[in-house]
């Protein structure tokens, strides 16, 4: 597991704050504070969402399929940790033809009260409006290896992480082995966790093994988006 230890790719939205916070781009990635002074960076544009990796327009055609199998749970709830501004939950919310109730979590404040507000047509957007009439959207602001306070167990049929794991691990290990915990247990039996990271499977893939004891897991090569390959983890539960 020391092999998560690698460096990241800096994302583009921290290349844009050299200029204004160039401290930014070497603090830990997983210090809320890093994050709080990004979500606040003007954006550039007329795009109120940023997406680190990629958007859903990339990765709906992996979604869509999982949406229809758990048709009968309806609507199927689903677990965005780590959202940020991402425009995941959005373009779940306003894109499936299925009925989704969409939860994102984020530690930071900025990046919830961003969501909430662009939800709510602030921002100068248009009120988000649903793909599918019973379909809801929410944001929270949570510690995504303390998810007790805004979820009991068992909770969601599927949990999303893209880029969170990576981000998570920089501050330790310890606490992303947390975090992966943390989603199984809310994690609904059947249920499935995709992990979306640029991490090769021969470092990923042993890990989630060892820890998602009573669980299946494979992965999905993705891309390449904007030059780089990308891949999905898939974690679902046999209980």
């Amino acid at each position: 597991m020391a092999a998560l230890r690698r460096t990241l790719r800096v994302p583009p939205l921290l290349a844009r704050a050299r200029t204004s916070a160039g401290f930014l781009v070497t603090s830990c990635l997983a210090d809320r504070y890093l994050w709080d002074r990004l979500h606040a960076q003007p954006r550039r544009g007329s795009v109120p969402t940023f997406d680190w990796f990629f958007g859903y327009e990339e990765i709906q055609g992996l979604l869509l399929p999982l949406l229809q199998e758990g048709h009968a749970t309806c609507p199927l709830r689903v677990l965005d940790v780590g959202c940020g501004t991402s425009g995941l939950c959005t373009g779940l919310y306003t894109q499936s033809p299925h009925p989704v109730d969409v939860l994102g979590v984020d530690f930071s404040p900025v990046a919830i009260a961003h969501m909430n507000s662009l939800l709510k047509g602030g921002q100068g957007q248009i009120s988000l409006s649903p793909g599918h009439p019973a379909s809801r959207l929410q944001f929270r602001k949570a510690n995504v290896q303390k998810l007790g306070p805004v979820t009991p167990s068992g909770s969601f049929q599927l949990l999303l992480d893209k880029g969170t794991w990576d981000a998570v691990a920089r501050g330790g290990l310890p606490g992303a082995h947390q975090m992966l915990l943390e989603c199984l247990r809310v994690l609904s039996p059947q249920g499935t966790l995709i992990q979306f990271s640029d991490e090769d499977p021969d470092v990923r893939l042993p890990c989630l093994e060892q820890t998602c004891r009573g669980c299946t897991v494979t992965v999905q090569e993705l891309g390449p988006f904007g030059g780089i390959t990308y891949f999905a983890y898939l974690v679902k539960s046999t209980h």
